[in-house]
């Protein structure tokens, strides 16, 4: 690791510092420290309803007395299966108070995953609500002994809406009777911020998913993190912004950008249960939002929408895209439809997931991720020997060390240990640094294709497939090749009224963009391309079908 100055300082924008103060605190202090500050001021805004900071607080603390009464306290482990609704932040931050762990697990895992996450994280108790399919799941899960108590929040506390009827049967119990009456003890536990607040659980493309273990510190540093990097620039104004709350908060990005990050400067969620492009369109210019985290995938459904360029944007602050690499194209095209700049970063569940951003006047540097936010330390390191840090320009892993990276990977010691140099996390991005301190990613480690003996990046190809006007999404893995032992296959879905295209116009497209090595040797449409749970375009599915 090189010493200070590090060379990303200096692309610092003007009054953001990398070694800006990093605070950190616990979860449930955050809380209270937020409701003492901001009171009846709105928090969430969800169905047509305010909830104010003081009413979150309120129903936090009835949660922690409930989980209390229950005897889920310190050393115990709450799964939390549930969509966007305030069910969400009640029993995340009630379990918090209470001194348990809190299992993210995703409404759209299957049966199998919930039931490996349930028994990894050796949580008893799972809250959910009665929207969709969510309770059916949760009943199969009692039924099988995964779980001994489904504690169901019913929707209709936040709105009409169509729900499931609640079933009276042992070892279901609603929330509001979860709850009732529950005396909160003389006085609560006091965790570490060292302690495990928070299991939450890798995308387990390559395996079995582990449950990364991110502590109190290490999620209020990431906020602290986003803070000094956002206000530090002026794209964040804390007690005035309002934020597109439409990312689920069972996954990282959301957690902290959206759900914690918001509650600790006092602003307002504008909480919804799934992404709609006109109801996302009708909160930027309806209900003023100011700030969008989204995915690409939200991005890309923006910058294809009819009309898209005359959508009023004046009062938005900050447009940012994380969760997965943002197509350099589709950032060209919402800017220049828009007005508006769409910046992205990079980051991941380990890092809580503070990493990289780009700064909103830096250099136009085509395909950077950015630099490190402040307290964030990263380095390239040589694929075959991850203690030789490389210089600027030279392609490796990255690594990563900060207040905000994972202690590692609960009940997995093995992959712990491998997946640390001393307290430098190997991320198992292959990338480069620029002399000016930008990052540059070419791919996962997993994902490289080595095509006659050359290493073949397939996020390289998808950026430059993505420059063709007829493609919407892409996706390209590598597929076994006779001659060169795997090649590029690309799949590909196109824009509405696009005519498909051969292989060798693709091939002739893509001739001042790509070498002869990374150029594809297949190439199939889709109507759909697979995607993980959390909605990121998946690689792994499509790895699967073209290596049987």
């Amino acid at each position: 690791m090189a010493s200070r100055p590090f060379a990303w300082e200096k692309s610092y924008a003007p009054g953001a510092r990398w070694d800006a103060p990093i605070a950190r605190t616990t979860i449930p202090a955050l809380l209270e420290r937020a409701v003492a500050a901001y009171g009846d001021r709105p928090t969430i805004s969800f169905r047509g309803r305010d909830i104010s900071f003081n009413d979150l607080g309120r129903y936090a603390h009835e949660a922690a007395a409930g989980f209390h009464r229950s005897g889920l306290g310190p050393g115990s482990t709450v799964a939390l299966y549930l969509p966007n609704t305030p069910w969400h932040p009640v029993a995340f931050f009630g379990a918090a108070r209470a001194g348990a762990r809190i299992a993210h697990l995703s409404p759209l895992d299957a049966e199998r995953t919930l039931a490996h996450k349930l028994g990894d994280s050796r949580a008893r108790t799972l809250v959910t609500t009665n929207l969709g399919p969510l309770l059916p799941m949760a009943l199969k899960l009692l039924d099988a002994g995964a779980v001994d108590r489904v504690v169901v929040g019913e929707d209709a506390r936040w709105g009409e809406n169509a729900a499931t009827e609640i079933p009276d049967r042992p070892g279901v119990i609603r929330f509001a009777d979860f709850a009732a009456n529950a005396v909160a003890p003389v006085s609560w536990p006091e965790p570490d911020i060292e302690d495990v607040a928070l299991l939450q659980y890798t995308g387990g493309t390559t395996g079995v998913p582990k449950g990364a273990m991110l502590t109190h510190g290490n999620l209020t540093a990431a906020v602290s993190m986003y803070n000094a990097w956002l206000e530090g620039q002026g794209l964040s104004r804390p007690g005035q912004d309002r934020v597109i709350g439409v990312l689920p908060l069972f996954h990282i990005y959301a957690l902290t950008t959206i759900l914690l990050r918001q509650i600790d400067r006092g602003n307002t969620i504008l909480l919804r249960s799934r992404f709609d492009v006109e109801q996302t369109i009708r909160d930027i210019e309806q209900e003023r939002a100011t700030s969008f985290p989204g995915v690409p995938t939200m991005w890309i459904a923006l910058a294809n929408h009819p009309g898209i360029d005359k959508v009023d944007f004046s009062g938005m602050t900050h447009c940012a895209s994380g969760g997965a690499p943002l197509p350099v194209e589709v950032a060209r095209r919402f800017e220049r439809l828009t007005g508006h700049k769409l910046v992205g970063g990079w980051g991941m569940t380990e890092t809580s997931p503070a990493g990289t951003n780009l700064p909103e006047n830096g250099p136009v540097k085509p395909g950077t991720i950015g630099i490190p936010l402040p307290g964030v330390e990263l380095d390239i390191v040589a694929l075959d020997d991850p203690a030789r840090a490389l210089p600027p320009g030279e392609v490796g892993e990255l690594r990563v060390r900060g207040l905000n990276v994972t202690k590692g990977y609960w009940n997995y010691p093995d992959e712990t240990a491998a997946a640390f140099v001393g307290d430098r996390f190997l991320t198992g991005d292959v990338g480069y640094m620029d002399e000016d301190g930008f990052f540059f990613i070419v791919d996962r480690k997993k994902d490289m294709i080595i095509s006659g003996g050359f290493n073949v990046y397939p996020q390289m190809i998808e950026q430059a497939i993505y420059e063709h006007p007829g493609v919407a999404e892409c996706l390209v893995v590598g597929v076994p090749d006779e001659y060169r032992g795997e090649a590029a296959k690309a799949y590909v879905t196109l824009r509405d009224n696009a005519e498909p295209f051969s292989l060798d116009d693709l091939r002739l497209f893509l001739a001042d963009k790509l070498g002869k090595h990374e150029m594809p040797a297949a190439l199939e449409f889709r109507a759909t391309l697979p995607r993980t749970p959390v909605g990121k375009l998946s690689r792994a599915e499509l790895r699967r079908e073209a290596t049987p």
